[in-house]
């Protein structure tokens, strides 16, 4: 086995491991959700202090989804796990992973925060019909971009699905979520 095929199924095996560990509040489902929603809770309110209209925007959107913590690790081959909630009415209505796998000129890991809001009530209801929602294949997802006028765009606006990165550097630019699949958790 080469060094390259070494690293990779190493990597591959930590992102797995780190996919199927529990969190502290072991396997009892009230804590668990408690914990997310107060994590998306803490998202929520980073997120409007970091972009100008952002608050304005999910307050439009008829809902938004949040996973406060998507961990990306990667060789070569990466893949990024996270889990969060559907909000809608300012209420959780679900609870949600996120998944995603690429290839290329990668090394590193890191955690954001990714926001996407359902901008339409068709473009929510398809997503909650849907049994596992692929960004790209089932919506396109519309980053949106916040320029150094900290206005937001107003042709991405218009869009029936946009989405905000968060880093813990601030905003993250040129992030697609093309090829991310969300699925709805039971606990």
């Amino acid at each position: 086995m080469d060094k390259r095929s070494f690293l990779a199924g190493a990597l591959l095996a930590v992102l797995a491991a780190a996919c199927t560990t529990t969190s502290t509040t072991g396997g009892d489902p009230a804590a668990k959700r408690a914990s997310i929603d107060a994590s998306v809770d803490s998202a929520l309110s980073k997120l409007y202090t970091q972009a100008p209209g952002s608050r304005e925007m999910t307050g439009k959107a008829k809902g938004v989804l949040v996973f406060p913590a998507v961990v990306s690790a990667g060789l070569g081959i990466g893949g990024s796990y996270g889990q969060g909630a559907l909000r809608v009415g300012g209420k959780t209505d679900g609870y949600y992973s996120t998944t995603a796998a690429s290839v290329g000129l990668l090394a590193g890991a890191d955690s954001k925060a990714v926001f996407v809001l359902f901008m339409t009530q068709e473009s929510l209801d398809k997503f909650r019909a849907s049994r596992g929602w692929t960004a790209g294949a089932d919506a396109s997802v519309t980053m949106l971009k916040v320029g150094a006028s900290a206005a937001v765009d107003t042709q991405t606006m218009q869009q029936p699905v946009v989405g905000y990165a968060l880093s813990n550097a601030g905003l993250m630019a040129n992030l697609s979520l093309d090829g991310t699949k969300v699925n709805k958790l039971e606990f």
